[in-house]
């Protein structure tokens, strides 16, 4: 099942969710990290990647997400490798399939199309696990929703659309189920193949060693980065003649992806790697108005299950804020007169503050020769008293170099905010940690969420943004390590985590969905432009 809605009947602390586990998903061992940095015994080498849990509820809390998150089962690719044997986009087929209870498409129906998977020799699978996305769209109106999908666990498989108006389905096989089987085991086998380093310096002497969150055993002593505060983990190889306080940067210095005969066969752009699957008849409908006394669409209490859906290339939420439009610089600087916004995150949230940048031009930008990637900056209007400040998370990151002193936790720099009716903080964190364990990603969050509780305790009128995950463009390397199935996962654990709290969210996911750009990690500025429309929103209720 590829399905973008996440849903949880209740989350204070615990989400009580009912799962069957799923044995593919391992949990790690406990181990108890290191109380400073320093220089520490090189790890067990059976649990070399392993985190401690902040406590049993946090543990609880995890092993509840974990199931929630379960993917079908997925069979191994055939032994001896046999393409043929793995599903084919090419021979696979969808239907759109009859009104349920007969008659005329009306705006408000449910269209529902059944998707039938086929392997390259044209015989139909008897599994479930494939990857798949669809939307329906009308590129006329420049609409677009997201489609939810079903899996059957038989090779068959549903998508569910909300009739808005008159469109086409486009279903995509994103990988197969036997493509999902190796990246579960990539992150399972190998959660060190995005490969850092730091540069370790004193006078005239320098070593560079490698780093990871999780490091293999070997008879090089490591030095320790723990963060003393939250208790997020990090490691370095110790230099030879330097000590571990003579670390002065971090880099990702390449991928060691280590695949098994054949499998690269798996993600082939053009063959099953993002592939649209064709319909085996129409795959429009023609779409009358609502019946007499039926709504178009649920507006005020998000039953619909989406976030939103595009018309003439507006985002128009469901269930939530209504969306205004900024759509100059001067409705952008009166919603922001006064404010102060903190952005912390990856790149995707940058996008967000060079956006402003770009839109506020009366405002100074100071960024005190920052690198790009990674920021600090800030934008400062003193006659709007704005300021609209940015810097990227902690590690990991994929970044190509960035100082040691730009290396900040999210969680701690929420701790050290006032807060208030005039702030906002918003959050973006999620494109570097596709090829860690999933444990990881909840142990960062929980800790995020934690200063979030905290700030919002002292500071109840705060507001907080979550930016979600987004789909992305993928390459056959890329989707080793940067996957949308990987991305699914990531996007499941923080709905389920701060679900129920006082956040809002920006659901990226369906944003990119839905709209009929092509997918990248950094969306088109159409759609970029709808987020900060939502953001604004929320900032400057009408």
């Amino acid at each position: 099942m590829f399905d973008s809605f996440f849903h949880c009947s209740y989350f204070s602390t615990h989400c009580q969710l009912n799962y069957k586990e799923n044995s593919t998903i391992v949990h790690k061992k406990v181990t108890s990290p290191p109380s400073s940095a320093s220089h520490t015994a090189p790890p067990v080498p059976d649990n070399f990647c392993t985190f401690k849990r902040f406590s049993s509820a946090d543990a609880e809390e995890e092993r509840l997400i974990l199931d929630s998150i379960a993917w079908p089962e997925t069979p191994p690719p055939p032994a001896p490798f046999l393409l043929n044997q793995t599903s084919d986009p090419t021979h696979s087929k969808f239907t759109i399939l009859p009104r349920r209870g007969g008659g005329d498409w009306h705006i408000g129906d449910q269209l529902e199309v059944m998707i039938k998977m086929y392997d390259f020799q044209g015989n139909p699978k008897k599994s479930g696990g494939d990857a798949i996305v669809a939307r329906l769209h009308n590129r006329p109106l420049d609409a677009g929703v997201a489609g939810r999908v079903v899996d059957h666990l038989n090779g068959s498989y549903s998508a569910v659309f909300s009739l808005l108006w008159e469109g086409s389905a486009q279903v995509t096989l994103v990988h197969s189920s036997e493509a999902v089987t190796v990246l579960h085991r990539l992150n399972r086998e190998h959660p060190d193949r995005v490969l850092f380093k730091s540069l370790f310096r004193s006078g005239s002497i320098s070593e560079t060693t490698s780093c990871n969150v999780c490091l293999r055993q070997t008879n090089q002593p490591q030095c320790n980065y723990t963060d003393l505060r939250t208790g997020e983990p990090w490691f370095c190889y110790k230099p030879k003649k330097l000590s571990c306080d003579d670390r002065i940067n971090h880099m990702r210095a390449g991928f060691n992806v280590r695949l098994k005969d054949k499998e690269e066969k798996l993600f082939q752009s053009k063959v099953n790697l993002k592939v649209f699957i064709q319909a085996s008849g129409p795959a429009n409908v023609t779409v009358l108005p609502p019946r007499k006394g039926q709504p178009e669409v649920d507006q005020g209490s998000g039953k619909s299950g989406l976030s939103g859906y595009y018309y003439q290339g507006v985002w128009r939420s469901l269930g939530g804020t209504k969306v205004h439009q900024f759509n100059n610089s001067s409705a952008i600087s009166q919603c922001l007169k006064g404010k102060v916004v903190h952005m912390y995150g990856d790149s995707t949230l940058r996008q967000w503050f060079e956006y402003f940048d770009a839109s506020l031009p009366d405002a100074n930008e100071i960024n005190w020769n920052s690198p790009k990637q990674t920021g600090p900056y800030m934008i400062w209007d003193n006659a709007k008293n704005i300021l609209v400040t940015y810097r990227v998370h902690g590690p990991p990151l994929s970044f190509i170099y960035v100082p040691i002193s730009e290396l900040h936790y999210i969680a701690n720099e929420i701790d050290g905010l006032v807060g208030g009716t005039n702030t906002v903080v918003v959050i973006s964190i999620w494109a570097h940690f596709s090829p860690f364990p999933i444990e990881l990603y909840i142990r960062r969050l929980q800790s995020i969420r934690r200063a979030v509780i905290r700030l919002l305790n002292r500071a109840p009128d705060t507001l907080v943004v979550i930016r979600t995950a987004n789909l992305r463009g993928l390459t056959p390397s890329e989707s080793l390590n940067y996957s949308d199935w990987y991305t699914l996962q990531l996007d499941k654990v923080l709905r389920a985590l701060f679900k129920g709290f006082n956040v809002r969210l920006v659901d990226a996911w369906e944003m990119t969905l839905a709209h009929h750009l092509p997918h990248n990690i950094h969306p088109g500025r159409p759609i970029v432009k709808n987020m900060i429309d939502i953001l604004l929103s929320y900032i400057c209720t009408k």
